[in-house]
C-alpha cells in the first residue's frame, strides 16, 4: 500500500492466555485429552451460577425493556444503586454521573488506555495480565511500562520501584494496579495501597485499580474497595459481573470515577471516554438489569462468602499438594481464583523433556518447543504428556520463569488430579535436565 496502516502499537497486541490454546487444539487433534487451566471462566469449568441468580435473568429476559438500548452511560437507576454501594463505604462519595458501563472490562480497558494522550503512560505491574500490558503498550507503541511484584514477598508490589519510576520518568501519568492480583492471587493490604497514593499524590498521577476480583478475597482479611483508600487522589475503579455472579459471557463491566473535579485535565479525560462510549450508542441492557436485583438481593452475601470459603479451601488443597516442593516458589493465593509457580532461577534449560507416550504428540512438541522461552517450553511438554493447558510465566511479561493456572475446576476428584499431576510433572521435568546433564 502507499500508506502503512499498521498502527505501531500493532506488535503489541499478545494474548498468551488465548493463544496458547492454538496449541493446545493442535495436540488435541492428534487424540490427547486436554484440561483447559488456561483462562478465568468459573462456568466452563463446572460452576454453576446459583439457580436465585438464573431465576432472575430469566425473568428479566421476558421484559421488554431488556431488549432494547439503554442510556449511554448505564441504566440510570442502575448507577444510581451501584454508587449507593460505594458510598456506603463511607470513603470517596460519588454520584451516579461517575459511573460508566462497557461491554466487559475488555471495552473498559481499551477506552481507558485508547483515549490516553499517546505520550502519557500507565506504570502496570509485572507480572502482568495481558489485557491491560497489551491495551497500554498498544496506545503508546512501545513496550509496556511496568514495576516488579516481588515473589519472595508473596508477589506484592516493589515500592522503591514504583517510587523511583514515577520521580524519574515524567511521562508516567498513572499508577496501575489489580488486587486481587491476576496472575499471581496476590491481596493487597491497605496500607500498601495507600503507599501507593501517595506516591501518586506526590508526582501528581491517577491511580487505576481493576477490581474484577474485589469480593473474591480469601485471605482472611475483607474486600477492600478503591474508594476506602484513594483518599483525595483521582482515580478509576474498574467491576464487573463477570467473576461474582459467575456471568463471564454477560460482558458487562463500569468505571467507578473516583474524584473527577479533583483535577480538570482528569475531568476532561474522563469526559472523554463517555463521548467515545456514545459513539456505540449503548453497552448491553439485560446484564446491566440484573445488577439491582442479584447485589440487592438478600441472597447475594452469603453467596459471595460461600465462594470465599470454596475458594480459600481449593487453596489449601493445592498448598497440600505441593508441601515439600523445591522446584518451584509457590504462594498460596488470597484473592480471586489464580495461582503462580514460579521455577527459580536456573532451574530450566533447553534440554529438560516429560515422557510423552505417542510418538506423532511427541513429534509436534519438539517442533513447538523450538526457540520459545524455557517456561514455554515446559508448558508445551505438560500439554503433550498430560493434557494439562497452563500459561507460561513470561506470556505476562515477567522476567521470572513459571506458570499460571487457577483454582476453578469444581469437580474434586479432578482438580485434585490436576495439583497432584502439576507437582509430578514438574519434579519429573526438572529430573530430567539433572539425568541428561550426568551422561554428558
Amino acid at each position: 500500500m502507499r500508506r502503512d496502516i499498521l498502527h505501531p502499537g500493532a506488535a503489541s497486541l499478545r494474548y498468551e492466555i488465548r493463544e496458547i490454546v492454538a496449541a493446545a487444539r493442535q495436540i488435541e487433534g492428534l487424540g490427547q485429552t486436554m484440561v483447559m487451566e488456561n483462562i478465568g471462566d468459573p462456568v466452563a469449568k463446572g460452576e454453576q451460577p446459583p439457580e436465585w441468580i438464573r431465576d432472575i435473568v430469566a425473568e428479566l429476559v421476558r421484559e421488554p425493556g431488556s431488549w432494547g438500548y439503554c442510556d449511554t452511560q448505564g441504566i440510570p437507576e442502575v448507577r444510581a444503586f451501584l454508587a449507593d454501594q460505594v458510598n456506603a463505604r463511607g470513603g470517596v462519595q460519588i454520584t451516579p454521573d461517575d459511573l460508566m458501563f462497557f461491554n466487559g472490562l475488555g471495552d473498559a480497558i481499551a477506552k481507558v488506555y485508547g483515549f490516553l494522550r499517546r505520550e502519557a503512560r500507565i506504570l502496570g505491574p509485572s507480572p502482568a495480565y495481558s489485557t491491560h500490558s497489551s491495551a497500554e503498550a498498544a496506545h503508546s507503541g512501545y513496550e509496556h511500562l511496568t514495576y516488579e511484584l516481588l515473589p519472595e514477598s508473596g508477589w506484592l508490589p516493589d515500592l522503591d520501584d514504583i517510587r523511583q519510576k514515577a520521580r524519574y520518568n515524567d511521562s508516567i501519568a498513572g499508577i496501575l494496579l489489580l488486587s486481587p492480583d491476576n496472575p499471581t492471587g496476590a491481596v493487597y493490604p491497605r496500607e500498601l495501597l495507600e503507599e501507593i497514593t501517595a506516591i501518586a499524590r506526590e508526582h501528581d498521577l491517577f491511580v487505576i485499580a481493576d477490581e474484577i476480583y474485589a469480593n473474591i478475597v480469601f485471605n482472611g482479611a475483607p474486600p477492600l474497595h478503591m474508594s476506602q483508600w484513594i483518599g483525595d487522589v483521582p482515580g478509576i475503579a474498574m467491576r464487573g459481573v463477570s467473576k461474582e455472579y459467575p456471568w463471564p459471557g454477560a460482558r458487562c463491566g463500569w468505571l467507578e470515577i473516583l474524584n473527577r473535579d479533583r483535577d480538570p485535565v482528569f475531568g476532561r479525560y474522563v469526559d472523554s471516554l463517555l463521548a467515545a462510549k456514545r459513539l456505540e450508542v449503548s453497552s448491553t441492557t439485560l446484564p446491566q438489569l440484573s445488577i439491582p436485583r442479584v447485589m440487592g438481593d438478600p441472597r447475594y452475601p452469603a453467596h459471595l462468602e460461600r465462594r470465599r470459603k470454596m475458594f480459600a479451601a481449593r487453596a489449601d488443597e493445592l498448598m497440600a499438594a505441593f508441601d515439600g516442593c523445591t522446584e518451584v516458589l509457590l504462594n498460596r493465593p488470597g484473592g480471586a481464583f489464580y495461582f503462580t509457580a514460579m521455577f527459580p532461577e536456573g532451574v530450566l534449560n533447553g534440554e529438560q523433556t516429560l515422557p510423552i507416550a505417542d510418538p506423532v504428540v511427541r513429534e509436534t512438541v519438539e517442533r513447538l518447543v523450538e526457540g520459545v522461552a524455557p517456561d514455554k517450553r515446559f508448558v508445551y511438554y505438560l500439554m503433550g504428556a498430560t493434557g494439562i493447558v497452563v500459561v507460561p510465566l513470561t506470556g505476562f511479561q515477567s522476567v521470572h520463569h513459571g506458570f499460571r493456572a487457577t483454582l476453578l475446576e469444581a469437580d474434586d476428584d479432578r482438580r485434585r488430579w490436576i495439583f497432584r499431576t502439576l507437582r509430578s510433572s514438574i519434579e519429573a521435568y526438572v529430573a530430567s535436565g539433572r539425568e541428561a546433564a550426568a551422561t554428558t
